[in-house]
């Protein structure tokens, strides 16, 4: 098979299998959430419910995941009008600024996170995270992978102090998930961790308070 073609076949294949399915199986899918997010976003929303949501100002990275938290303010940025990389001269910074399955897109990780570090207000939260064990997966691009030290670097090299790194994974996802984003199907997938297996690597970081 021509390299182009192995790139695509994961997509290929899970395209073919939805295909297969009925319209009432496909629509649980999409609605479920990823088997190997279940323990990240369970740890992150436990992380944020601590932080009294209703008097931070918000902002997230490409998504709207928590646009539903109850902040006293929320906003999106989104590539391309909004580039971590080359970002504008003037940004609004935020209390709690979210990050999630972006940094592997981007083509310059320690640029991106400088951009981050200076969205974060004095004394406010980044909470960011990655995959590692995970396929390919081109929007539109896919550079990089880290590991819990890699990313530990990338956020202390910014200026920022880790308040929390967590990783998580296990072998049955790990195979469900070659193909496939796998659902989370309670009582049937495990979310036993293996340390030496991490699908996604996570971290809270806090931007040191100013001394002004």
């Amino acid at each position: 098979m021509p390299k182009a073609s192995m790139a695509l076949a994961p997509a290929v294949v899970q395209r073919s299998l939805m295909r297969r399915l009925g319209p009432r199986i496909r629509r649980w899918i999409l609605a479920a959430p990823h088997w190997c997010r279940v323990m990240m976003d369970r740890d992150i929303e436990g992380f944020v419910s601590g932080l009294a949501p209703g008097s931070l100002d918000a902002l997230e990275i490409s998504g709207n995941r928590h646009a539903h938290r109850g902040f006293r303010s929320w906003r999106s940025l989104s590539y391309p009008e909004f580039d971590l990389c080359r970002p504008p001269t003037t940004m609004l910074a935020a209390d709690l600024v979210f990050c999630e399955q972006v940094l592997e897109h981007v083509l310059e990780p320690s640029a991106a996170m400088d951009t981050l570090r200076e969205l974060v207000r004095p004394g406010g939260h980044l909470i960011v995270n990655t995959p590692f064990l995970i396929r390919i997966h081109r929007e539109p691009g896919d550079y990089w992978r880290f590991t819990a030290d890699g990313l530990r670097r990338l956020l202390e090299k910014a200026g920022l102090e880790i308040v929390r790194m967590r990783t998580w994974g296990n072998l049955p996802c790990l195979v469900a998930n070659r193909f496939f984003w796998f659902p989370y199907v309670p009582f049937l997938c495990p979310l036993a961790n293996s340390e030496d297996l991490p699908l996604v690597v996570w971290a809270v970081a806090r931007r040191p308070p100013s001394r002004d």
